[in-house]
């Protein structure tokens, strides 16, 4: 029987990356029946809604999802595709890996990162009013329900992947309530983990020590907005936003997504990076029990990116979209 997936091509380069990746994973073997929906600008074009019903549907229906780069106006237009996918679906976690890679310029060596994101809540909860002119608050909301799951789902991921510590990441001096309360949260769930080292870290002083030495991290946990910043930040330490995957998880869903811009000023031209969307496609072959097929396909990937010639511009080479997942099938 054939996984029903949907396939949310995106914006931009992310029907050039969805179609590489489209590629590698037929070269796996996997037997893929791709249900094609879209949302961002293309989708606001086709039917006045960046997030149409039917896309939602879709996802729902599957219960996985591969998901390329969308569209979001800065400070003005249409909400993010993003962010309402993982409300309509309830998306709770998001599992950003950051992993260096042999042939990939980074400043570190051997660098094992995760970060898990709370997604549903915090200041991304889009709670603001204008209370007079001059002045508009933002509210930042922290429920014990969404601290509570969002840490089993951290120390679930840490039992299951063999990893031996958990960080939450906090700002708890200051907002001493709200993340009080989620440290609280976080707290209470680790002692069902004894196995597993369990400690806290000020997002500010986290900042400096990843940049001075991160591999004394392993698996951080945090709220949605401190995720969504020191997410990007441990993807420049392995080599840019364009070589990491990312999964938006919830109870019966997922979605794997690449977590990299839509590129505009470069889609057509066949040069976009698409390791992005296929480590993404790796995770997913991993949520649904291909297990010797993500292996094989991570394993392709670490011997492409050791020749020079099957790296794009964003990586030091020249490579074209299709040089490397000629590449990736030939070490598939």
């Amino acid at each position: 029987m054939p996984h029903c997936i949907t396939l949310i091509p995106g914006d931009g380069i992310g029907p050039e990356v969805a179609d590489a990746t489209k590629r590698v994973l037929a070269g796996t073997g996997v037997n893929i029946e791709w249900d094609v929906q879209h949302s961002g600008l293309q989708a606001l074009e086709e039917s006045g809604d960046a997030l149409p019903d039917a896309t939602v549907e879709s996802v729902r229906a599957n219960g996985v999802a591969l998901k390329g780069p969308t569209t979001t106006p800065v400070g003005k237009g249409h909400v993010s595709a993003n962010v309402r996918l993982r409300r309509a679906l309830d998306l709770y976690a998001s599992i950003r890996p950051a992993k260096s890679m042999p042939g990939v310029v980074s400043r570190y060596e051997d660098l094992d990162l995760v970060v898990v994101r709370e997604n549903t809540e915090g200041l991304y909860s889009g709670q603001e009013v204008q209370v007079t002119d001059g002045v508009v608050v933002s509210i930042k909301v922290v429920t014990e329900a969404a601290s509570r799951r969002i840490a089993t789902a951290a120390f679930e991921y840490a039992r299951k992947n063999g990893r031996k510590r958990v960080t939450a990441v906090h700002k708890a001096n200051i907002m001493k309530m709200g993340d009080g309360f989620f440290l609280e949260c976080v707290g209470d769930i680790a002692k069902g983990y004894p196995e597993i080292q369990y400690d806290t870290a000020i997002i500010d002083a986290l900042c400096m020590q990843l940049v001075r030495n991160p591999n004394v991290f392993d698996v951080m946990l945090m709220e949605n907005l401190y995720g969504d910043i020191i997410s990007d930040l441990c993807a420049g330490l392995v080599g840019g936003l364009g070589v990491v995957p990312g999964a938006n998880i919830g109870a019966d869903v997922a979605v794997f997504e690449a977590v990299h811009g839509s590129a505009p000023d470069i889609a057509g031209q066949g040069v976009a990076n698409p390791l992005g969307l296929i480590k993404s496609a790796v995770l997913m072959l991993e949520h649904i029990g291909e297990l010797s097929a993500a292996e094989r396909l991570y394993s392709a990937i670490e011997q492409t990116m050791l020749d020079p010639k099957a790296r794009t511009a964003d990586l030091g080479g020249n490579a074209t979209t299709n040089d490397v997942v000629d590449a990736i099938l030939e070490a598939c």
